[in-house]
């Protein structure tokens, strides 16, 4: 233990001696996070003040055949402007994100007491069009049961005739889950600074120091390899979990002064101090795999081209939940990666980590942070190592 830490002391004082590195290193991602969610904090009141709160220009064809409909729309905060002789280019080519269409029989229909035709024109593709859609197709079905319950009043019905079924819903989404789905990109941030957050040093201690021909003293010295080895992964550790505790505060921080309704997610100390230790588990695995791949790499270059497939790995949970989203299941809690996004996902909803869930995860991520070390000593211990090239 004593050559242990003497190693990871010696690591930590040369890493603090590049300045340059110790800040790209610890201030990157606190500098990046805030961005990040006051950006996203930025685009959100920006879409809602002018998607949901502005007046909506609507180009409808055949504004003649429905003036009562006209009217209605204007009085929903809805402009009606004449639609372009081809609707269908127009939503193409995004001139506008609707269009409607009254359709010839309209008036006829109208005058029958029959449901008269109207056609919304969009592109399902384009995300932008989304609101103004669902904007004009809510006023829509409420000028709809509108003018239904006036015909049922007119010929002596109540308008609740119409209604066989009365539908309520029920949400019991908590505010904290709510806001949560704001927060999907979070798990792919935290998981990705906490397993590459330290990979600089990694790959500099071992191909670093192979490569400059300074780790083959260090290995002619008796203290054990392992020992040598665990010393380096240690001291990245350490440096990472020091990232990550400034990362950590950033994001509590930046929903503090986040605007709209990302102000209203509230990271507790302890929500902190548990996010903190869910990722403990990916520092390990992260320094350990990389220090796996560095001990088995030419070079620093050649460690380092294995970062581009790396980077990739966090974000594999997050799409496969989007493509197909599970159920919160026990076995979910040993998978590394799928297991560190379902319990940050659980903390950012405000949901409790049954003790049991805890066990599994924990015993799971440090085993394989073990398996990581083991293969990762059997590379140390190759009379190559030391031998540059």
């Amino acid at each position: 233990m004593k050559a242990l830490w003497t190693v990871a002391r010696k690591e930590l004082i040369d890493l603090f001696r590049d300045r340059k590195t110790v800040v790209l290193g610890l201030l990157l991602g606190p500098l990046l996070m805030p961005g990040i969610i006051l950006g996203i904090g930025a685009l959100v009141e920006n879409k809602v003040r002018t998607q949901l709160a502005s007046t909506l220009l609507l180009p409808v064809a055949g504004i003649e055949r429905a003036p009562n409909l006209v009217a209605f729309l204007q009085s929903r905060n809805i402009e009606v402007t004449r639609a372009p002789d081809d609707p269908v280019s127009a939503v193409r080519e995004q001139t506008a994100p609707v269009i409607l269409h009254i359709g010839d029989a309209y008036a006829t229909r109208w005058r029958d007491s029959l449901p008269a035709p109207v056609e919304l024109t969009y592109d399902s593709s384009l995300q932008d069009a989304q609101i103004p859609l669902q904007r004009v197709h809510r006023v829509l079905y409420e000028y709809s049961a509108t003018v239904g319950s006036l015909r049922g009043l007119q010929r002596g019905q109540s308008p609740l005739a119409g209604q066989a079924v009365q539908v309520a819903l029920r949400d019991v989404a908590t505010p904290e889950a709510r806001r949560g789905m704001l927060l999907t990109f979070l798990p792919y941030l935290l998981i990705l600074f906490s397993f590459i957050g330290s990979a600089a040093l990694v790959i500099d201690v071992t191909a670093g120091e192979r490569e400059r021909q300074s780790l083959e003293p260090l290995l002619a010295t008796p203290v054990a390899r392992s020992a040598i080895m665990s010393g380096k992964i240690l001291a990245a550790c350490l440096f990472g979990m020091l990232g990550l505790v400034l990362i950590v505060f950033a994001f509590k921080l930046s929903f503090q002064l986040a605007p709209g309704a990302l102000a209203q997610v509230h990271v507790s100390l302890p929500v902190a101090a548990q996010l903190l230790l869910v990722l403990l588990p990916m520092v390990l695995i992260g320094t350990t795999l990389l220090t796996l791949l560095a001990a088995a790499a030419r070079s620093v270059k050649e460690a380092q081209s294995y970062l581009s497939i790396l980077m990739l790995l966090p974000i594999a949970p997050t799409i496969i939940l989007m493509v197909n989203p599970v159920k919160n299941q026990l076995w979910q809690f040993t998978v590394p990666f799928l297991a560190q996004n379902q319990m940050i996902l659980k903390l950012i909803r405000g949901e409790v980590i049954s003790p049991l869930e805890w066990a599994v995860y924990m015993t799971c991520g440090f085993a394989l942070g073990l398996l990581l070390w083991l293969i990762a000593a059997r590379l140390y211990h190759r009379e190559s190592l030391g031998v540059s090239g």
